[in-house]
This record gives C-alpha cells, sequence and structure tokens, in this order.
C-alpha cells in the first residue's frame, strides 16, 4: 500500500484529521475524517446523478445552498454509506455536521458530510460522535494530519489517492491539493468516489463551480471500473484565498488555474482506476474519425465498459474483435471498411482486416497502461474514456461484500 503523503494540507489554511471511531469492522482504522479552513472557504461541489441518492449528498446541497458557497468543514466517515436510510438517515447527516460545527464554532450550514461503505444501515451515532470530538481534537497543518485524513476516507481502496501542484499566478504562488477514495461501483456520471479539492487562491464560488465541473467532466466521468453508478457521489473544491492571489473569470489566471484543477482531478481519477477492484492494468480507450463528439462517447464507453474486453485485457489478450464489435453494437454510426484499431500505437486491424498481432502488440497488452486508438474513419469526433480489467480478484471481493 502506498504511503500518504498528507497534500490536502498544503494549501494554506487548511487543517485535517483522521481516527478511528469503530465503524469499520477493522479495528484501529481510521473511519472518521476531518477538513477544516481556518477561514470560511469559497466552496463548490458536483455530486452524483443517481436517483437514489443519499442523506449526506442531500444535506451538504442543502448547505451549500444555504451557505451560499461559504464553507468551514467538511465531515467524512467511512464504512456506512448512510444510503437508503430514509428520514432517520437524513436527521443523522444533520447531526454530523451540527457536531462538527458546535466544536469548530461555525454554523451547521457551513459544514458539509460525506459517507461512504455498506449501504442500508443507520450510522452507529454514539460512536461516530465520539470520532468527530477525537478529530476535532487533533485537526492539524501536519502532512500527518493529511495522510489520517486520506486514510480515513478509504473503503476497499488498496492505497490512498492524492495528487497536489502549485503554480503563479500574479506572481505568487498558489497551492492547490486534491484526495480521492474509490476502487468499485465506478462508473460515470459522476463515478463512484469521494474527492475533496483544496487551494489558498481566491476563486469566486460561481467561477470555482464552473471550474470544478469542467474538471469532474474530463476526469471523473471518464473512467468506469464496473459500470455501477453509487448513491454518494461527492467531489467538493475549498479555495481559502489566503495565498493573496485572485483568480478572475476571463483572465491568464484563470486558464493557469483550470489547467491544474484539471491535472490533479485527472491523477485522482487515474488512481481509481489502477485501484480497481482487482485490477492489473488500465486500458485508455481512444475514439477517433466518429462523425460526432457525442458518437465518439457512445462508442468510448461501450468498449471500455465491455465485461469482453476487461476480461480480455485481464488476460493480455489483444482481442481485437471485441473491441471493433463493442464499438459496432454501441449505436455510433460505424463503417467496418473504414475501422482500424492499435494497441500503444501498433496496428492489429486496418480497414476491416485484421492484422497478425506482433510482438509489441503482445508486450504492450503484459503492461500496466495500455492504449486502445480506435478510427472509425467516419469524420472528425473523438472521446476517452478510462478503464481497468476484470479478473478472478474482482469477482471475489464483491461476492464476500455484503449489504
Amino acid at each position: 500500500m502506498k504511503k500518504p503523503r498528507g497534500v490536502i494540507t498544503r494549501p494554506k489554511g487548511f487543517l485535517a484529521a483522521g481516527v478511528p471511531a469503530g465503524i469499520k469492522t477493522k479495528a484501529r482504522v481510521p473511519d472518521v475524517a476531518l477538513l477544516a479552513c481556518e477561514v470560511p472557504a469559497t466552496a463548490a461541489g458536483v455530486f452524483t446523478t443517481n436517483r437514489l441518492c443519499a442523506a449526506p449528498v442531500t444535506v451538504s446541497r442543502e448547505h451549500l445552498a444555504a451557505g451560499r458557497g461559504r464553507v468551514r468543514a467538511i465531515v467524512v466517515n467511512s464504512g456506512n454509506a448512510n444510503a437508503c436510510t430514509g428520514k432517520p438517515g437524513v436527521r443523522d447527516a444533520r447531526r454530523m455536521a451540527a457536531l462538527t460545527a458546535k466544536l469548530l464554532d461555525t454554523a451547521p450550514e457551513q459544514v458539509l458530510v460525506a459517507s461512504t461503505g455498506i449501504i442500508g444501515q443507520p450510522l452507529p451515532m454514539d460512536r461516530l460522535g465520539r470520532g468527530i470530538h477525537a478529530a476535532a481534537g487533533r485537526l492539524s497543518r501536519d502532512p500527518r494530519g493529511g495522510a489520517a485524513f486520506a486514510r480515513g476516507i478509504m473503503t476497499t481502496d488498496r492505497f490512498p489517492k492524492e495528487a497536489d501542484t502549485s503554480m503563479e499566478v500574479s506572481g505568487r504562488r498558489v497551492r492547490l491539493a486534491g484526495v480521492a477514495k474509490g476502487a468499485g461501483m465506478i462508473a460515470p456520471n459522476m463515478a463512484t468516489m469521494l474527492a475533496f479539492v483544496t487551494t489558498d487562491a481566491s476563486v469566486s464560488h460561481r467561477l470555482l463551480g464552473k471550474l470544478l465541473t469542467h474538471a469532474v467532466g474530463g476526469s471523473f466521468n471518464r473512467i468506469t471500473v464496473d459500470g455501477h453508478m453509487s448513491t454518494n457521489d461527492t467531489c467538493i473544491a475549498l479555495a481559502s484565498g489566503l495565498s493573496g492571489s485572485k483568480v478572475r473569470t476571463g483572465g491568464r489566471a484563470e486558464k493557469t488555474f483550470a489547467r491544474a484543477l484539471d491535472e490533479v482531478l485527472l491523477a485522482l481519477a487515474l488512481d481509481i482506476v489502477r485501484d480497481g477492484e482487482g485490477a492489473k492494468r488500465v486500458a485508455e480507450v481512444r475514439i477517433t474519425g466518429a462523425r460526432t463528439r457525442a458518437e465518439a462517447e457512445l462508442a468510448a464507453r461501450a468498449v471500455a465498459r465491455s465485461p469482453l474486453v476487461k476480461t480480455a485485457l485481464s488476460g493480455a489478450d489483444p482481442n481485437w474483435g471485441r473491441i471493433v464489435s463493442a464499438a459496432a453494437a454501441s449505436g455510433c454510426a460505424f463503417r467496418e471498411e473504414t475501422t482500424s484499431l492499435k494497441i500503444d500505437g501498433h496496428a492489429i486491424y486496418r480497414r476491416g482486416r485484421p492484422l497478425a498481432a506482433s510482438k509489441a502488440v503482445l508486450k504492450a497488452m503484459k503492461g500496466k497502461h495500455v492504449t486502445f486508438l480506435l478510427d472509425l474513419g467516419l469524420g472528425r469526433g473523438d472521446a476517452v474514456v478510462y478503464t481497468c480489467d476484470l479478473g478472478h480478484d474482482y469477482v471475489r471481493l464483491n461476492a464476500d461484500y455484503h449489504t
């Protein structure tokens, strides 16, 4: 397992902690995590589009609206999703926020809530309450606090997901960092995960929301592990403004900041795919030559979510037939005689005719990151989706996981 670096507290103004509260069955594993800002931070969020929506998502949406995009803290628990729990679950999510707010001397509406884990079970509020108290007492700018936070949001993850960067904005150094969790139930839109981003730039609520939505569209909405969308998907960005640099709409700073945010979220998204339950390798599915971008999207998602493509990937089998036929069945315009496929740049299918798998293709299929480039030869539409292999460990892990 990777050792967490604790990057979430690198931007100025942020403190974090993670503590064991006994919510998970495994003892002494962090399962309550707290992220706080020393000042009211500008906030934006993107949430699940699943109509079966978990209580913490409902409450966080309400609080973002009520607080007009100003947030002091995010409280997270793992091991219990607080989903499919009805009105009692919403009350418990509000109690999480209220308790955190009291400890941090702020309004409940300035606390957002996230949960992940088993669905359909009530939160163990006594244990969770003690965990929130303990986390509030351990809040720290130290990387160890950030590392504990990264551990505290994990469920079936094999390793913590972290990414950070810095940039010059108006002559000052601006930091941006993110952490995420996710390994199973991964499918757009958005992919099943929790993700939290901090920055010390000053960004308006409206602009931060616009940039976060764009970054999610190019990252968490571009990945699939098993095609199953969750009830709890949450991505929240907080901006403290303590660097003294302001990101304004339409300026050079916006482009610089947007590029950095895109890069951090894509790095986190790819880590989720790499950690796909039981996964050994990642496939980058690129479609070019579609009539439209929408049709390229159809084809890319069809290939990326195909169990036959994913099991071939697990076996390092360059099975061009599964890839080509998945695209052809997607609903996009398709002509066999104009279609070509390359694996890591090496041709395996050209204008409707299969080619013998070269040594280079066979070697590429055994790598940890494989690129499928499928050119439909019909237009200028293109799209990319990231997926992973599907093997025995995925079945074992999910057969043993219970509700």
